[in-house]
């Protein structure tokens, strides 16, 4: 890979301006959350003689990308101008041109960005292209805020699967449900909202057929964004109520994956319904994942009962953890917990979490953590509900 050097010298005087307008890159790019997969979320920013004269985002892939919004929008005025972006510039033809060529072809002086690309088919030669054609790049900007930005796009090239979020909410006792199953709510209002929020910001959320059946969920975005994610349920036979919010395929699209057991005259009424359903020849966590990754989805969120979580954790799928905890009291021996049998005897053998942190929402308390899964962890040959 080209050596994208010099890096940005953190301590420098003009380091503040640098950091505020590449943090205007990332305000940007979020504006298309859950919308770009595969592509990844991209601002950027022209400045001539320290105005804003052209501002934008990349969509949703296929459309083109921030570089060429901003740049349509500055015009004339981009000759000699300063131009700000959060990933570096791509340097290929895909479904758009190179954006290098049009930064270069505006006149631009100097290119700040705020982390190399890790798709090996730009990876440091957008970086190169630039300097050869005589501009300025500055490398290294707010690096560690566009690469969380973009957790998912990086994961997705580099290890050729989506980001798996699982999220659960439990009662302070440890229970996501009362021994009778029923589960509305255990969070206040805040932490749904908190929620819905992080749905719009996914490409696709799962459930297995337990869920469906008890809580007959919506799993949308309820008005926080004009984006929804696609709706995932794996169930092994089917066995799923006729009548279903997921049905309604006019809020969002939903697929089912089932197995060879399935029921086919239930399989004919989904599909009479507009919900996509896929046989599958075993049906796994890992499995469906591998799916949801042809499909180009970046961000997959687990919002499934006990079993299923564990079965994803153990498939190696599960990377970060969105965990609320209520101040409640439920008690109940048989009531459900969060996440099943591991297969682990004791405490040396915990999955630990990293990268902690905690917020409070409302009265519910939120642990935000990524899971320290060995590298080498074996898919589970177990099944969903």
């Amino acid at each position: 890979m080209p050596d994208p050097s010099p890096t940005f010298p953190d301590s420098s005087i003009c380091g503040d301006e640098h950091r505020r307008w590449m943090q205007r890159c990332l305000e940007l790019a979020r504006r298309a959350a859950g919308q770009t997969a595969p592509n990844p979320m991209v601002g950027c920013v022209v400045l001539q003689q320290g105005l804003v004269v052209g501002e934008g985002f990349h969509p949703q892939a296929g459309q083109p990308h921030a570089e060429v919004f901003a740049l349509a929008q500055a015009g004339a005025r981009a000759q000699g101008a300063t131009l700000y972006v959060n990933l570096e510039p791509c340097n290929h033809t895909g479904r758009t041109p190179p954006c290098t060529e049009a930064v270069i072809q505006a006149g631009v002086r100097r290119v700040c960005v705020g982390m190399v690309d890790p798709d090996p088919r730009v990876s440091g030669t957008g970086i190169q292209r630039l300097r050869q054609a005589g501009l300025e790049v500055i490398v290294g900007i707010e690096e560690d805020a566009c690469r969380q930005l973009n957790e998912a796009f990086v994961q997705r090239i580099i290890r050729k699967r989506p980001l798996g979020l699982l999220k659960y909410a439990m009662t302070l006792d440890g229970k996501i449900a009362a021994v009778s199953g029923h589960s509305v709510w255990v969070t206040g209002p805040i932490a749904r909202a908190a929620v819905h929020q992080l749905r719009a910001t996914c490409d696709a959320v799962v459930v297995g057929g337990n869920t469906v059946r008890r809580d007959n969920p919506r799993l949308t975005s309820h008005g926080h964004s004009s984006h929804n994610p696609l709706r995932v349920v794996m169930s092994r036979r089917l066995e799923l109520p006729l009548e279903a919010n997921l049905w309604c395929t006019e809020d969002a699209p939903t697929t089912v994956f089932t197995g060879p057991e399935a029921d086919l005259a239930h399989c004919q009424a989904l599909e009479d319904r507009g919900v996509n359903v896929v046989a599958l020849p075993a049906l796994t966590p890992r499995i469906v994942t591998e799916h949801l990754y042809q499909r180009g989805c970046a961000t997959v969120l687990w919002e499934c009962g006990g079993l299923l979580a564990a079965q994803a954790i153990q498939d190696g799928i599960i990377d970060k953890l969105w965990a609320f905890v209520a101040p409640k009291l439920i008690g109940g021996i048989s009531a459900p917990s969060p996440i099943g049998d591991l297969g682990l005897q004791s405490m040396g053998q915990a999955i630990t979490l990293s990268r902690t942190t905690w917020r409070l929402l409302g009265d519910d308390l939120l642990l935000e953590g990524y899971l320290d899964l060995p590298v080498d962890s074996q898919p589970t040959s177990s099944e969903a509900d």
